[in-house]
């Protein structure tokens, strides 16, 4: 084998660990357990073909799929850090840069500088494409919640107040799935399964 393919063959065997990273949510038909980040990708990429067309600029689809397929990688390392947890979200960052230099650095150079790039893409948020993946990054939680009635909400002692602060980053992408997801959010409240405000 070549070495540029011993290099890529690791690079897959690695990322396999991201099915044993676990997220807060849960799939909504196995409810006792938590969603794996490899599950949360695919399901961030399917939603990114689905949902193109609500974004409010022109997207660069197979950009966005690669985004929100590769994002995530860097939890092997750093682990998932919970959105509404202020205390791990402050060194956040610097774990998962480190994580970004071992986990990109094992491919080959030129595929190591276009997923770190597209990785920084993701985590800067300034691109149309970027802010779109940033999206549905953020929706899907959200609807895992809003489709268990706020199972992991209550759980974790979350309100609405919270879920929006978090979440209004969809709207900087597409109005109308900020308008959907928020409406969502309101309907949880209402139904008793979602506090406005911590008590």
């Amino acid at each position: 084998m070549t070495e540029r393919l011993v290099q890529q063959m690791a690079f897959i065997l690695e990322i396999d660990r991201m099915k044993s990273i676990l997220r807060q949510n849960v799939p909504i038909s196995e409810p006792h357990r938590r969603e794996n980040d490899a599950e949360h990708s695919w399901h961030l990429a399917v939603m990114a073909l689905l949902l193109a067309e609500h974004a409010d600029e022109p997207v660069d689809v197979a950009r966005v799929v690669s985004m929100v397929l590769i994002h995530d990688i860097v939890e092997i390392d750093a682990g998932d850090t919970f959105i509404y947890d202020d205390k791990a979200r402050e060194d956040q960052e610097e774990r998962e840069k480190k994580a970004a230099d071992r986990l990109f650095g094992m491919l080959p150079a030129d595929q190591c500088g276009h997923f770190r790039a597209l990785w920084e893409e993701f985590e800067a948020g300034v691109t149309a494409d970027a802010r779109f993946a940033r999206a549905v990054d953020r929706m899907q939680p959200v609807m895992l919640n809003v489709a268990t009635n706020g199972l992991r909400w209550r759980d974790n002692k979350v309100s609405a107040d919270q879920v929006v602060a978090r979440n209004r980053v969809i709207g900087k992408s597409s109005k109308v799935l900020w308008d959907f997801v928020s409406g969502e959010i309101a309907r949880m409240v209402r139904e008793g399964h979602l506090p406005q405000s911590k008590t």
